[in-house]
């Protein structure tokens, strides 16, 4: 699906975060992704109104807030999903406005959205093998699926719709890990399953995080990712509000968010 930004410039392969080699030492440092000044719409009703923000490499950006506040925006714009109306996304410090989510994602920008994004028709190695147009072998992408989650080996032949949330999260986790994406999206990543299950998740993106993967995570919960995050991002009626370490924005995010 292509989409088109504010002056509709399209992304380029050079952009890639991934890209090595010969870049200036400015860019090689700048974040992988980024958005300034991000405005986005529906039509006519605004929902984004300038966002600002950064996910260094191999970081956590956890990006907070209550429903209808912009999260999900905010990640459907970085995938390509929704076009800027104003403003810039940047992939390694390049404009990328127009992006569309097949660029993002040969970009090395994968998304996991709410609702996990399974084919609940198709067994589990059917929606693995899927997969296999990024150009990496099945039998490669099983063996890590399947290594990093065992259970779905066991349900290889499963239906996906048929398994637990948990199971399928593990299953929408391992395609996008197919890709050997440079930045993840998640989206809710907590949404409908169990705590012991939701743990088991956030321990996984850390381990990967540590293995150099950058993540953008937005989640209504905050408590259970605020542990592996390296920054956090309070997002309202469209606006970020507060950004910093954890620790740092604790207090507006106990008296704004979390209630306390």
């Amino acid at each position: 699906m292509s989409t088109h930004g504010e002056g509709g410039a399209s992304a380029s392969p050079s952009a890639s975060p991934n890209a090595g080699g010969g870049a200036p030492a400015a860019e090689a440092q700048a974040p992988l992704l980024e958005l300034v000044g991000a405005r986005a719409a529906y039509g006519a009703i605004p929902a984004l109104h300038g966002v600002d923000l950064t996910v260094p490499a191999g970081s956590v950006v956890a990006l907070l807030g209550p429903n209808g506040g912009g999260k999900s925006t905010t990640l459907k714009v970085c995938a390509g999903l929704m076009p800027l109306t104003g403003g810039e996304l940047r992939l390694a410090g390049r404009r990328v406005n127009g992006l569309s989510a097949q660029d993002a994602a040969r970009l090395g920008v994968c998304s996991i959205p709410e609702g996990r994004g399974v084919f609940p028709n198709l067994t589990v190695r059917e929606n693995l093998w899927i997969t296999t147009g990024t150009g990496v072998d099945l039998k490669k992408i099983e063996e890590i699926a399947y290594a990093r989650f065992p259970i779905l080996g066991n349900r290889r032949d499963q239906l996906a719709g048929s398994m637990s949330g948990g199971e399928q999260q593990m299953l929408a986790l391992s395609r996008a890990l197919a890709t050997d994406p440079a930045v993840l999206l998640l989206d809710e990543l907590s949404m409908g399953l169990a705590p012991m299950i939701v743990s088991q998740m956030y321990e996984t993106v850390a381990e990967l995080v540590a293995g150099g993967l950058s993540v953008l995570v937005a989640e209504q919960f905050a408590r259970v990712v605020l542990p592996i995050a390296d920054i956090a991002a309070l997002m309202l009626h469209g606006r970020i509000v507060a950004t910093g370490r954890p620790d740092e924005i604790e207090g507006r995010l106990s008296s704004e968010y979390l209630g306390g």
